[in-house]
């Protein structure tokens, strides 16, 4: 069985992750966000921001761990995964920041392909910081727009998931998935 990979990304404070928990709540295979492992990780290191502090050393393992996801993903025994971002993001995270990166990010996007993605947009509405997501709300809409711009630049036909509840979110997502 070859498992369809469908992406659901946003900016911060968006939403994903409470579609993603809904997802998993409803029996649909689910791969976690893994920024916030690797966030945690740093800090029990005694760096309390790795993304701030060597955004390469980060990115580099957020890297890693979505391409882990990609090929977990390939083994996985379902007809479709849903992962809490991919891989473009590192790229659209670092070039929101502008910080330069190695050229194996951009092969990564190139060489992994995701099947659909979905994209949430800012919302105040919902939009809380927290102790790993230090960004504000422009800064959302910023990285917003860079997400919107890697994707589209590697091809991808986003998917727009329109405000609601969490449910109606979930229920759009998986409506759209089940029409492919």
């Amino acid at each position: 069985m070859t498992t369809k990979r469908i992406v659901i990304t946003g900016g911060p404070g968006t939403g994903k992750t409470s579609i993603i928990n809904e997802l998993v709540k409803r029996g649909h295979r689910c791969l976690e966000e893994v920024s916030r492992q690797v966030t945690l990780e740093a800090r029990e290191n005694g760096v309390e921001q790795l993304f701030l502090t060597d955004p390469i050393l980060f990115s580099k393992k957020l890297l890693d761990g979505r391409i882990a996801q990609f090929e977990e993903a390939s083994s996985m025994d379902a007809a479709i995964t849903f992962l809490d971002r991919g891989i473009p993001d590192v790229v659209a995270y670092m070039d929101f920041i502008g910080d330069p990166y190695p050229e194996e990010f951009t092969i990564a996007c190139r060489e992994h392909a995701y099947d659909m993605v979905f994209v949430l947009k800012p919302w105040e509405d919902i939009f809380v910081s927290d102790s790993e997501r230090y960004e504000n709300f422009e800064q959302a809409q910023a990285i917003h727009h860079h997400l919107v711009d890697t994707y589209s630049n590697y091809g991808y036909a986003l998917v727009d998931v329109p405000f609601g509840t969490v449910e109606e979110r979930t229920n759009f997502v998986v409506n759209v998935v089940n029409s492919l």
